[in-house]
């Protein structure tokens, strides 16, 4: 199962990509509104969550996305519940994903140092310890970064081939999409 957590203000093309190439991949994901059931984007847009951050469980995780927007990442930073999920994916070794400005979130709590990342252009000093590079998609290790709503496919068959351990799968469901990578 994994986990993407929507707070108000949220970027939509961040949250959504991933659900969306995540589910044609058949990886079970479900949206968590970290500020209610039903939570409003960055750019007006709402969604439905599947469950609220209080229904939310340990159980069968696989790993956990945070998008990026303003001010949606500093409310996923200020949600002592969505901190806990940070450090119970660390601790586990499951796979994070953080787009645009949610990798300060990871660079605050020391996640970055010495590690590969991306970000939205002006959180590089946010990323505490990180080599931010300039590309849409960053995997190091169980953490996979990206820059921004451009690269929100790029980071979605990114982290799906991270979560599925399975290149070729994310390759597929590009092909279906007819996306190029």
């Amino acid at each position: 199962m994994v986990y993407v957590f929507l707070a108000k203000g949220f970027e939509e093309l961040e949250a959504l990509a991933p659900v969306d190439v995540l589910r044609r991949a058949g990886v079970e994901v479900k949206t968590v509104g970290v500020t209610g059931k039903r939570v409003s984007g960055s750019h007006g847009i709402s969604v439905n969550c599947d469950i609220t951050i209080s229904e939310a469980t340990f159980n069968e995780l696989d790993g956990i996305i945070l998008p990026g927007g303003m001010p949606g990442t500093t409310n996923l930073e200020a949600d002592q519940t969505v901190q806990k999920f940070i450090d119970y994916a660390v601790e586990n070794n499951k796979i994070i994903g953080a787009i645009c400005a949610a990798p300060m979130i990871l660079g605050h709590k020391g996640l970055l140092r010495g590690k590969n990342a991306a970000c939205y252009t002006g959180f590089e000093k946010e990323l505490t310890g990180a080599h931010v590079l300039d590309r849409p998609a960053v995997r190091d290790g169980n953490i996979v970064t990206g820059w921004g709503a451009g690269g929100a496919m790029d980071f979605a068959l990114a982290y799906l081939e991270a979560v599925s351990e399975n290149e070729e799968l994310a390759k597929k469901i590009a092909r279906q999409m007819r996306y190029s990578v």
